[in-house]
């Protein structure tokens, strides 16, 4: 059941990481919104994402993880319901704020109640776990653009309706406290502060979730911005990007077994600069879909590897450690769309030179697994 309760919350977190690049062409022509105010859309998010993952981790430390799942599904089901009857700019962004909340909540919980389940096989559970994430990311594009005709308001409404049916079993699900080994007390922030590893833990998952998001995010507009239909485009998101995350986990999953964690991250950063430079530099639609399903696939173990990682450095505050080094990672969905969006400014052509940041980033991702390697050894 803790298995089962972790890979819910994970694929309803995925569908929520999907929401925004969804419904955002929906959202832009209803409220004729520009490239520079949906970038502070998904700003208002990332916030959300930060505050949520910094204050939740050592509540879960202190009283266990059910108390972060069950607070984070409860916003996004406040938020995914009130989001049709937005009427404006503002409204959409206090809504974005809101589900960042509740979605912060839910990615630490739900990695924090998997990781405990195996520390033998920490790394390979929590990428089998966060297999669902990719599930999740596919269904939302997927679902818009085939079954609901591209409604925002239908997929909020059904997304309400799985988000809901997730925190009814979470509420049902026994979980366990924190033991006596794990439980938060403020004596163990002095040496996990002081730990040198968990800034550069914290500043990689910064680098790897602008990436990630850049591209749930923007992708999709910018294929659309080249001239391709806007169900086209959503179906090379879904089909591309989160099959590619999809698959990716499957491989790695028996890839970790022995390959040793840091080598996986290392050459997942490389792959990422390779393949998320060459999808913006293709036209044809096929090709496109290639790129960024290979994009998909180097980025697959970044995340739950890393954080799998972090929980083996810092055992006796994982939950803060987690919160601590992916409210850094929520702050790179916020620099990446601020920036994107004022480099678009108000031209959506302009997207393909935005998103150069995404390979750009990578890049620097390799040097700073190459530090965090040098480190712990």
């Amino acid at each position: 059941m803790l298995i089962l309760s972790s890979i819910l919350a994970i694929f309803v977190y995925g569908m929520i990481a999907a929401t925004l690049g969804t419904i955002l062409p929906d959202l832009s022509a209803r409220f004729n919104l520009t490239p520079s105010q949906n970038g502070k859309i998904a700003f208002a998010q990332a916030v959300g994402l930060m505050i949520a993952s910094l204050l939740i981790g050592p509540l879960m430390d202190k009283q266990g993880d059910k108390v972060g799942l069950v607070l984070g599904l409860t916003f996004a089901v406040i938020s995914l319901f009130t989001l049709p009857s937005s009427r404006g700019f503002g409204t959409v962004v206090v809504l974005l704020f809101v589900l960042g909340l509740g979605g912060g909540m839910i990615v630490t919980g739900a990695n924090s109640l998997a990781s405990s389940v195996s520390e033998s096989y920490r790394a390979t559970t929590l990428n089998l776990v966060n297999l669902f994430f990719g599930l999740g990311g596919l269904a939302t594009p997927f679902i818009s653009a085939n079954l609901l005709n591209k409604n925002s308001t239908r997929l909020c409404y059904l997304m309400t309706a799985i988000t809901a049916a997730t925190l009814a079993v979470h509420i049902a699900t026994p979980m366990p406290g924190p033991s006596a080994t794990t439980s938060f007390a403020v004596s163990q922030l002095r040496p996990m502060l002081s730990n040198p590893a968990l800034f550069l833990f914290a500043f990689f998952l910064f680098l790897y979730v602008a990436c990630e998001v850049g591209v749930w995010n923007w992708f999709a507009q910018h294929l659309i911005a080249q001239g391709l239909p806007e169900s086209r485009a959503l179906n090379i998101l879904s089909l591309g990007f989160a099959l590619g995350l999809l698959i990716g986990r499957v491989i790695v999953s028996r890839v970790l077994v022995s390959v040793p964690a840091l080598t996986v991250i290392l050459w997942s950063s490389i792959a990422m600069a390779v393949s998320t430079f060459a999808m913006l530099q293709v036209k044809r639609p096929i090709v496109a879909g290639a790129f960024v399903f290979l994009a998909g696939v180097a980025m697959a173990p970044v995340f739950p590897t890393t954080l799998a990682v972090v929980v083996g450095v810092f055992p006796n505050a994982a939950s803060t450690a987690l919160g601590t080094v992916i409210a850094c990672g929520w702050l790179g969905l916020a620099v990446s769309s601020r920036i994107i969006g004022a480099i678009a400014g108000g031209d959506a052509r302009r997207l393909k030179s935005a998103l150069m940041i995404i390979p750009v980033f990578s890049l620097v991702m390799v040097a700073v697994s190459l530090a965090i390697e040098r480190i712990l050894r």
